[in-house]
């Protein structure tokens, strides 16, 4: 069994598509437009990877399809909300094919308990007709990204956090990793940004771009409030024998007067496409740059995500890929 990092071929992304006004108050229809522009994107064309935007009633995908501009594969499903990064199974290729591991999901530690998200994964997988497996324990797909070569990394605000698994230690839910996803090195990286409801998930703060290769950002403001995590985070990667890369920071950002988790690092990593969040902010052009320098076979750009972020998240949270087998 092997857990394939998100640089390795895909068969197909499902995206979770908004339209719930109680979860969406503000700019809905913006956050709309910006995951349609993200769906299309990715699908670059119909020669990228199948794309199938997840709506949760018929009246969204009717929005979706008005919105859509490419060859994407729109299906309804009742959810809470979505982030499917987080509900949705995290798939593993092995001598049996393709399966999904699917894991408890408690609505970010008992924040955000929404009816339909706690088994979205399960019926998505078999409406596909994919293998799937429960697991006893919770874990949402943003709190750890892989390498595809037995690497993981994670924080432990996030997967220790007691809101989650009371009790489980750094140990144990190593060895739940290495059971479930094969996992056999683990970076334990300690807090995640300032203001990140998910208690800290990594994919806001470091993100695999090779097999033993991390970026992470680097603070080029004063105020940015994550300076000593981003600084802190690649020293624990270096200290666990991984390579760092320094990417941009999004920097202090803010919504309605609050700090914000901007993160370019919530990057997706499509077959052809590799689609960076962007916020108005000063490093935008900067970050779309150097992470086209991280991976020059594929087409890097930048799309708006300033209305999503209003939900709490980017691409990387709302997508999750199904591997090619």
């Amino acid at each position: 069994m092997r857990w394939p990092a998100e640089w390795e071929p895909h068969q197909a992304v499902w995206i979770g598509f908004p339209g719930d006004p109680a979860e969406w108050p503000v700019r809905l229809a913006e956050a709309q437009r910006e995951v349609a522009a993200f769906a299309d994107a990715i699908a670059d064309q119909g020669v990228g990877e199948a794309v199938i935007l997840v709506c949760r009633t018929p009246a969204d995908a009717d929005v979706a399809r008005a919105l859509i501009e490419t060859d994407v594969q729109i299906v309804v499903e009742p959810f809470g909300d979505i982030w499917l990064r987080d509900s949705a199974p995290i798939f593993v290729t092995g001598s049996a094919g393709l399966f999904g591991q699917n894991f408890g999901f408690n609505g970010w530690g008992g924040k955000y308990a929404m009816a339909g998200d706690q088994d979205i994964g399960v019926r998505l997988a078999k409406r596909f007709d994919l293998p799937v497996g429960e697991n006893d324990w919770i874990l949402e797909g943003g709190a750890i990204d892989g390498d595809g070569a037995g690497r993981l990394i994670t924080t432990r605000q996030c997967v220790l956090n007691g809101n989650r698994n009371v009790g489980l230690s750094s140990q144990q839910v190593s060895e739940r990793l290495h059971d479930a996803l094969a996992v056999e090195d683990i970076c334990w990286l300690g807090d995640g940004l300032v203001a990140d409801h998910t208690d800290g998930h990594v994919d806001n703060l470091a993100r695999f771009v090779a097999p033993g290769v991390v970026a992470i950002p680097q603070a080029e403001t004063v105020d940015d409030p994550n300076s000593e995590i981003f600084d802190n985070a690649a020293q624990q990667a270096r200290s666990s024998g991984l390579s760092v890369v320094r990417l941009p920071s999004a920097g202090r950002y803010e919504i309605d007067g609050d700090i914000a988790p901007a993160s370019y690092m919530n990057f997706y990593i499509g077959n052809r496409v590799v689609a960076v969040p962007q916020y108005g902010a000063a490093n935008d052009a900067k970050a779309v740059d150097q992470i086209a320098a991280l991976f020059p076979n594929r087409k890097v750009i930048g799309l708006s995500s300033q209305a999503l972020l209003r939900g709490g998240g980017s691409f990387h949270c709302i997508s999750q890929q199904i591997p090619s087998i």
